[in-house]
């Protein structure tokens, strides 16, 4: 059986067969979303059995093409889908969907399950990775394809409903894909007109397609429950040359059921043990049998995964004969592949740093290290939301991303933060890349659902915030960082370094672009800061410990431990040099992940128990207690816990008490 000969029947059964799969999985565990399974089941049906290109026994086959689904609440469409197509995901697998641990979460998770690209769940999310995806396959195509064969020819599909693309990450990610060109990208719209709360005309009355045209996207519509229509349809976006496609797929969801089909009640709630039998009736689906897969179904999937092994194995031969014919490339594609960086990358990224010895501000300090970063690590890929001027996050040397461009380095994100986080884990969930983007420290409100999803995925993204404090000066407090300290330390699995200099924002990134199991931040000052020295001990590796001395105390005894980060480090120096005492350690606090992570001991004998101890830091003192030891009574915070103000650095220094006068005689006069 050829996979384009399919008959109609078997298409028909294959579709059913989804529907009672999601369906009885999502009664079995009380909990689910039965209604977009059965509404695109034809969809799923017609891309899996005739065109999607995949292999069960090489998940991560780097030409395979990339599924996305971002209406991830429909999670049991994917997993049926991966458990016909033969990979690791059994019945018993969909027996426990939404238990503990199991390979079937209520929402795709990347790390969890094979087959799975993306973790999706929060919409709109997956549409921007897809977009990412679609950028890095013109990326590694642009690098790695102009000799004759193309490792990485392959499409991104991404299936999407009305929730993905009323949310604004799905807008601005869309708007970049339109911008660039992306031919590579293929969505498919659920366009079921139903959302959680009823009919979508409650709020959502806009022309989408319109909307998608004028983004720069090729338009299909379709009667997503017909056969013909909807392979026609993917046929026609795989050969369109220029734009990304959106085909508009009207859809019923809950198609199959008797009396929830084309209501919101089938959205987010199991059918219930009734309406499941009158769905079976109404499918001629056998009553006495569970989670029952027809030999017609399973016969057509194995033909059609026997059929791509010849393609698989075809691709194997024409990859082993351009790597033998190009090795430097070659070897260039498996460090990026690797996400590779030299055994001194630390060397080299602290021999970029400026040694005037002049004051500077450490996003300029960000600067050289990035181009260091950037000629070392073949993965390294990023740019800002149209801040670079203030970043500095431009590669120097490096062509634009544009359409129809895809050899440079630098990606032009424009004003869109959000998806911007939702493109950088598009790339990083791709494979082969280490994204950056970069925007002022507080707009990380603008993409916090993305850095939590990096986090949670464990996708090795960095995140380059600059103007981090209220020291950024006269534009105030819409622009100047004070909670976002606590709430990104707060995040698990999010590992956030803010610098004090050079030698710091050196490993800030040494240490960001090692990691392979999560997203690192790293956070950069608009004004200038002064230089300091380390104690003679002092040894580089210590930084790497998150937290370490740079003054010891003269007698050897730490009884007064002043703890700072970043630009507040050198003004815990001056304050304990003006002190004049010889019991003072000053420790910078350059990344409280790490800290937290060492031996106890360790920390303690830093920050020892019996010491009094000052917290020095331009943003609230949340967090603070738990990571010094002690309570927050025992504890002199010279912080910031209301909003900034507009007026110059040195002027907001002295507002909010953080010149070195001033916290000496706070020391002096509440420590004595």
């Amino acid at each position: 059986m050829n996979a384009r000969t399919l008959s109609e029947d078997t298409l028909k059964l294959t579709a059913n067969t989804i529907r009672m799969l999601s369906a009885e999985s999502v009664e079995k565990a009380k909990s689910g979303h039965p209604g977009m399974p059965m509404g695109m089941a034809e969809l799923g049906a017609v891309l899996w059995l005739k065109f999607l290109r995949f292999n069960p026994q090489d998940p991560k086959w780097l030409a395979r093409d990339r599924f996305v689904l971002s209406n991830g609440h429909g999670s049991m469409f994917l997993y049926s889908m991966l458990h016909l197509s033969g990979y690791d995901l059994s019945i018993e697998d969909l027996k426990q969907f939404r238990q503990f641990h199991s390979k079937t979460p209520g929402h795709p998770e990347s790390f969890m399950t094979p087959g799975v690209e993306t973790t999706t769940g929060p919409l709109g999310q997956g549409v921007s990775n897809a977009v990412g995806m679609a950028i890095g396959q013109k990326l590694m195509a642009a690098r790695y394809g102009k000799s004759g064969f193309n490792p990485v020819d392959h499409k991104i599909f991404c299936f999407c409903g009305d929730g993905c693309l009323m949310e604004g990450v799905s807008a601005e990610a869309s708007s970049v894909a339109g911008h660039l060109g992306l031919d590579n990208l293929i969505l498919v719209y659920d366009d079921n007109e139903i959302s959680i709360a009823g009919h979508t005309d409650l709020a959502f009355t806009e022309d989408v397609a319109k909307r998608y045209e004028a983004y720069g996207f090729a338009i299909q519509h379709i009667d997503g429950h017909n056969l013909a229509e909807i392979e026609a349809a993917y046929q026609k976006a795989l050969e369109e040359r220029e734009k990304p496609t959106m085909i508009v797929a009207r859809t019923i969801i809950g198609k199959g059921s008797p009396n929830k089909a084309n209501t919101h009640d089938v959205h987010g709630a199991a059918l219930g043990p009734e309406e499941l039998k009158k769905t079976k009736e109404a499918l001629n689906w056998p009553l006495d049998k569970e989670f029952y897969v027809p030999d017609e179904v399973r016969q057509a999937f194995a033909e059609r995964v026997e059929n791509l092994k010849g393609e698989y194995q075809q691709w194997q031969e024409s990859f082993s004969k351009w790597k033998s014919s190009n090795g430097e490339l070659a070897a260039k594609l498996d460090r990026q592949l690797t996400l590779s960086v030299p055994a001194d990358l630390e060397e080299k990224l602290i021999a970029a740093v400026p040694t005037d010895g002049k004051p500077i501000a450490t996003r300029k300090l960000s600067q050289a290290v990035l181009q260091a970063a950037s000629a070392n690590c073949e993965a390294l890929i990023g740019g800002s939301a149209d801040l670079e001027p203030s970043t500095l996050t431009l590669i120097s040397g490096s062509e634009d991303v544009q359409k129809k461009q895809f050899d440079g380095k630098n990606l032009r994100f424009g004003v869109r933060e959000h998806g911007m986080g939702g493109i950088m884990n598009g790339l990083a969930y791709y494979g082969g890349f280490i994204p950056y983007g970069s925007t002022f420290m507080c707009f990380i409100d603008y993409m916090r659902p993305t850095v939590r999803l990096a986090a949670l995925s464990k996708l090795p993204s960095v995140f380059i915030y600059t103007h981090d404090s209220v020291f950024l000066g006269e534009d105030g407090p819409t622009h100047q960082p004070i909670e976002h300290l606590a709430i990104m330390r707060s995040t698990p699995n999010l590992r956030t370094y803010r610098p004090a200099d050079g030698l710091e924002t050196a490993m800030a990134y040494a240490l960001s672009l090692r990691r392979t199991d999560g997203p690192s931040i790293i956070i950069g000052t608009r004004q200038n800061l002064k230089p300091f020295e380390r104690p003679a001990a002092f040894k580089r590796d210590d930084v790497a410990k998150g937290g370490y001395a740079v003054l010891e105390p003269k007698n050897g005894e730490a009884n007064l431990v002043l703890i700072a980060s970043g630009s507040e480090v050198p003004l815990a120096v001056a304050v304990a040099e003006q002190l004049g005492r010889d019991d003072v350690r000053v420790v910078s606090m350059f990344c409280r992940d790490l800290y937290m992570a060492q031996p106890k001991s360790y920390r303690q004998a830093l920050v020892p128990t019996e010491a009094k101890k000052v917290v020095i830091e331009a943003a609230t003192s949340f967090g603070w207690a738990e990571t010094v030891g002690g309570n927050y009574d025992d504890i002199l915070f010279c912080t910031i816990d209301n909003y900034g103000a507009s007026a110059p650095a040195e002027v907001l220094a002295e507002k909010f008490g953080l010149t070195p006068e001033q916290i000496v005689a706070r020391i002096k006069k509440e420590l004595a």
